[in-house]
Parts: C-alpha cells; sequence; structure tokens
C-alpha cells in the first residue's frame, strides 16, 4: 500500500476514533497553553495538569511570572521533570515576552526566541492556539508515522516535513491530537501487539511487526 492511501485510510480511522479532540493540556489562553507545553517535556500531561493550577493562581500572565524568582517557581513546579531548567526558561521567557510588549503572538520566529521554547513548542501554539496550520512532531508521533511507514525519517524534522506531504493542510492540528491519543490507547511503545492494532496491523510492514515482536 502506498504511503498516500496509508495517510488516507488511517485520517478516516482518526476522524472516526476521535471525531473531538481537546487539548489534554490545561489552558485559559495562550500564554498559559505556552507555559503547559514547555513544562510537559519529559511529563506526563496528567502530572502537568496536577502543577499549573497552583503555578497560574499566582502567574497566569507574563507580567506576573517575570516578577517571581526562580526559586518561586521551582518550587511550585517541582514535582516535574528537568524543573530547575523549566523554571529558569519560564522566568526568562516570561521577561522576554514583557520585553516585545507582553503578548503571545503567532510569529514563528518570535516564539522560537523565547527561552525554553523549540519548533514543536511553538507549532502546538501556531497550532491550537492560534489555528495557524502546523503539524507538531514529538517521539510519540515520529514513533507511530515510522511504525505505520508513512516515514523513515530519522529525526523529527524529516517526520514532520513527511506527514505534511501526506496529509490536508487544513487537517494537521487534528491530526497531531488525534494520533497522540491513539497511540495512548491503541498503539503504546511497549509491549503492543501490532497485528491486533487498528491501524498498525494493516500499515506496519511485516518486517516491522517481527522486529517489534520479536518473530
Amino acid at each position: 500500500m502506498r504511503r498516500a492511501e496509508k495517510a488516507r485510510k488511517a485520517g478516516e480511522i482518526l476522524d472516526e476514533l476521535y471525531p473531538e479532540q481537546p487539548i489534554p493540556l490545561h489552558h485559559a489562553d495562550p500564554y498559559t497553553l505556552l507555559v503547559a507545553v514547555m513544562l510537559s517535556a519529559q511529563t506526563t500531561d496528567k502530572k502537568v495538569n496536577e502543577v499549573t493550577p497552583a503555578l497560574f493562581a499566582v502567574a497566569d500572565t507574563p507580567e506576573q511570572m517575570a516578577k517571581l524568582q526562580v526559586d518561586e517557581i521551582h518550587d511550585i513546579i517541582r514535582e516535574i521533570g528537568l524543573a530547575p531548567t523549566k523554571a529558569r526558561n519560564l522566568r526568562r521567557m516570561a521577561e522576554q515576552i514583557v520585553a516585545d510588549g507582553g503578548g503571545v503572538r503567532p510569529d514563528w520566529e518570535f516564539l522560537e526566541s523565547l527561552a525554553g521554547v523549540g519548533h514543536k513548542t511553538a507549532s502546538v501554539l501556531m497550532a491550537q492556539a492560534f489555528r495557524v496550520p502546523a503539524f507538531p512532531v514529538d517521539t510519540h508521533i515520529h514513533r507511530l508515522a515510522a511504525r505505520w511507514g508513512l516515514s523513515n525519517g530519522r529525526n523529527v524534522v524529516q517526520t514532520e516535513r513527511d506527514l505534511k506531504s501526506l496529509f490536508p493542510k487544513d487537517s494537521w492540528a487534528r491530526r497531531h491530537l488525534q494520533i497522540i491519543y491513539f497511540g495512548r490507547e491503541h498503539c503504546p511503545a511497549l509491549r503492543h501487539d501490532l497485528t491486533k492494532c487498528p491501524i498498525c496491523s494493516w500499515a506496519a510492514t511485516k518486517k516491522c511487526i517481527r522486529e517489534e515482536m520479536g518473530g
């Protein structure tokens, strides 16, 4: 089956399974979404959602965050992975936004210039907060794209390029969330029976199934 046909069929299954795609990170506006996405690196969304209410209670704007000491931020987010680095980045990021005028805006160069914000985080903001076509690719989406034979990219940059070429631009934002949800509920990284998966069962190559299942 050609990649384009796999993408079309996978898209139909994802649309059927996930007609609604709620953003898993709790937030109130683009800035609080940005903070939540920054905190989510190497941390579960569940843990982020447990920590952010206390953080947003004292600082849900860049101006408020910039006034906090790094130690104060760290004390609130200490249960999050990489908390010391993230606390420094949150403070610096807030200072940069304040210096720019105080708002988070849909500008790739601006977003990627912020402390602790890489291309993937910027892509999430553009897609989910500003409805600008973007296809954020994290390690989970990278893994599933390879499993399904949609990309043989050696890195997330190539995988993002491949997925953008396969899926219609107006579907990118929802596909990103759908694939994340599918990975959590149907297609885990470990101890996964590819032959019984709603997508892997027909999309994965025999070689992939053999390698992953030790056959």
